[in-house]
């Protein structure tokens, strides 16, 4: 998926790692695949628009090669450029004497096995074998070159439409690279905002606009609770009149059944028509398989921040729907914003912790040379993961998104030492880790281990996933904000599970928004129901001691069950409207 709405064109830097994954994506499923022979190699440089010799092959398949990544191979094409006619053509004039085109097969078997790019004498011979090139035992070097560019360019368009023309392909993360690689930061000026369906609050505590303009681990997994005390800010750019911003998070359903979730904090400088929206993340790393995750109920939920946390007020939530997305847009006065993600969590399958079940996909395997490696399996999940985690969605990890890992697992950060090893040993770029040196670490931590996946199954269920790799206790999800003339920023604040601001705002929108009736022979306690497009929650209040008790109610399939007589006779009553 891009996140870069821009109408620039490509950068030569662009266009040479479009060529890259569009010539590696011919050959292999997935960038993560490693090219594991000289015939692959051979292969994929073709589709490059390159023409390898087999000199050329030797000298970056040697007898200790097992394999190449798609990093790898990237070095490689810029070392190997595409040999232009006019370059060919120069050559081969300076032994045409007599300039009619042709040379003597002796001079052109010298040429090609004696100089620069050394070709082998089966190579000379297969050249020599192309009838429309000779003529009475001379080489027509003209239509030799025609033909060579000829080929080469279809090979490479040839990979280039089928990128193109899949879309999924086109979505995926390849090693280091995306599809559109933010040159900044991820935000982008956008001409006009997506547009979405008016959403109205009737309460005037909650501000909304009509306008008619558009709008190294442990072994245990500890709690997701702790502080995300370092920050990934995005700032927007300022060159035309819509500004978007977006930011990735995920739900992850805890132990005790409650849901945890990054919260942010949005920064805006001056009052501004602003759409919110908040979706499912589609990762799209296994297209065999179907993303559960992506029918799970998102909402948000915009606090303006006061002195206290407590003291905030809230402003709007995501009420309206379109498709996947949840929707909100109306006018932001200038100032400090929390932005709290919500999802009831039905939709998720909770795990039974008793035992383990005898179904387990394996994560690493020994190859051939006996070597430790991923199976494609984890590395899929892996990929995933890094998406998950790669909050600005640039395709690199910073110490801070990492960080949000590491505390996730261990409850600690990850120190500078550590960090230093990192940059030491694996894939980097620009202080930050590649997904390809995200693989290089946990294979490195499977080997240090002689195969033990223990720390890899720690990594893989905090993060959601079953036994089988189906990630099925955490939701990714991505926020989108746009607006109007005026450059916002977001960054994230915490990892939280149910906290005090967001039952706030939650119980502060059902008794605005939802309707009240009391309760069947209790006339202190009043039931608030707010019915929206994807979900029915209601608050419970006992007025006389002021206990609210929060609820949300499903179809009977999907409703959580309570231990509470007061939600269990409520329930009742609402079954019943």
């Amino acid at each position: 998926m891009s996140y870069l709405d821009s109408s620039e064109a490509p950068d030569e830097e662009e266009t040479f790692y479009m060529q890259c994954r569009a010539a590696y994506l011919s050959v292999f499923r997935s960038s993560l695949s490693n090219i594991s022979s000289k015939q692959e190699l051979c292969r994929v440089l073709q589709l490059a628009g390159r023409n390898p010799s087999q000199t050329t092959l030797d000298k970056y398949w040697n007898p200790g090669t097992t394999h190449i990544n798609f990093d790898d191979f990237c070095e490689i094409l810029k070392s190997e450029w595409k040999t232009e006619n006019n370059e060919l053509m120069g050559v081969f004039k300076k032994l045409d004497a007599n300039g009619d085109g042709y040379i003597a097969h002796s001079q052109v078997e010298k040429l090609l096995t004696n100089g620069g790019d050394k070709m082998t004498p089966e190579e000379v011979k297969a050249i020599f074998s192309l009838s429309d090139i000779n003529k009475d035992g001379k080489f027509n070097y003209v239509e030799f070159c025609r033909q060579l560019v000829s080929t080469v360019e279809k090979c490479q368009m040839t990979s280039l439409v089928k990128l193109h023309s899949d879309a999924k392909l086109k979505r995926q993360n390849f090693g280091s690279h995306e599809d559109s690689p933010p040159k900044t930061s991820m935000t982008s000026p956008s001409a006009t905002p997506p547009q979405y369906p008016e959403t109205i609050c009737s309460d005037p505590d909650i501000t909304v606009r009509k306008d008619s303009r558009p709008s190294s681990r442990p072994s245990s997994a500890r709690s997701r609770r702790s502080s995300l005390s370092n920050s990934v800010t995005a700032t927007s750019s300022t060159s035309k009149q819509w500004h978007h911003i977006c930011m990735r998070g995920c739900f992850f359903l805890e132990e005790d059944g409650t849901i945890s979730s990054l919260q942010y904090q949005l920064n805006l400088p001056q009052t501004s028509i602003v759409t919110l929206s908040i979706q499912p993340l589609s990762l799209d790393q296994r297209a065999d398989k179907p993303s559960p995750w992506m029918n799970v109920d998102t909402a948000l939920f915009v606090m303006l921040a006061g002195d206290t946390e407590e003291d905030s007020t809230l402003m709007c939530f995501t009420g309206a729907k379109d498709k996947e997305k949840y929707i909100w847009r109306g006018e932001l006065k200038a100032g400090m914003y929390y932005l709290l993600p919500f999802s009831s969590g039905c939709r998720f399958k909770k795990r039974s912790r008793k035992n383990v079940s005898d179904k387990s996909v394996e994560l690493v395997y020994k190859t051939d040379t006996g070597e430790l490696d991923l199976t494609r399996e984890f590395r899929e999940a892996l990929s995933e993961i890094f998406d998950m985690i790669d909050l600005d969605g640039n395709g690199l990890l910073s110490l801070e998104e990492y960080n949000f890992l590491e505390l996730m697992i261990s409850g600690e950060e990850c120190k500078m030492g550590t960090w230093a090893i990192c940059k030491e040993n694996f894939d980097m770029r620009k202080n930050q880790l590649t997904k390809q040196g995200f693989m290089e670490l946990n294979l490195m931590e499977a080997t240090e281990k002689d195969g033990d996946s223990d720390d890899l199954w720690t990594l893989v269920e905090t993060m959601g996933y079953n036994r089988m790799l189906e990630l099925v206790e955490a939701c990714p999800f991505q926020i989108d904000i746009h607006c109007e003339s005026t450059q916002p920023s977001v960054r994230p604040l915490r990892l939280d599970s149910g906290p005090k601001i967001l039952n706030q705002a939650l119980q502060k929108s059902i008794t605005l928004e939802g309707t009240a009736k009391q309760l069947k022979g209790q006339e202190n306690v009043l039931i608030y129901t707010y019915r929206g497009e994807h979900r029915v929650s209601s608050l419970i209040v006992n007025k006389a001691n002021m206990i609210n008790c929060h609820s949300d109610w499903y179809p009977p399939s999907d409703q959580p069950e309570s231990d509470s007589s007061c939600q269990q006779q409520a329930q009742q009553q609402l079954l019943q409207q």
